[in-house]
């Protein structure tokens, strides 16, 4: 996978994350994001409709991620798992959390930063 197309995988999916509440306790590992985002591998990759599974976890996983740890947590797993998935295509990924119905405020872009 391209390094780009794997930065903006995780750009997506954590800043589908990144805009909820906050609470003191953790609920975000990695085998939750894992779990969550891996029936979204085909659409990543290939397009089409958006398998269900996929944006149950989506949506699954942006409800989850409440706290700053939360977040920075699933961002770096995030980073881990891109790597386990070649050839994503970065449109697809961009486009994904409008099409599981999450609004994310913020402008999805190639480069993320986990400590933010």
């Amino acid at each position: 996978m391209a390094g780009g197309a794997k930065v903006a995988m995780v750009a997506v999916l954590i800043a589908m994350v990144a805009n909820v509440s906050h609470t003191t306790e953790s609920a975000v590992t990695c085998q939750l994001v894992v779990s969550s985002l891996t029936p979204c591998a085909s659409y990543l990759i290939k397009g089409g409709p958006v398998p269900k599974s996929c944006c149950n976890g989506v949506q699954s996983l942006y409800k989850d991620a409440e706290t700053t740890s939360d977040r920075q947590t699933a961002c770096r797993c995030l980073e881990q798992a891109a790597t386990l998935v070649p050839g994503i295509n970065v449109d697809n990924a961009v486009n994904l959390p409008a099409k599981c119905d999450v609004s994310i405020p913020y402008k999805i872009s190639p480069v993320f930063n986990c400590s933010t």
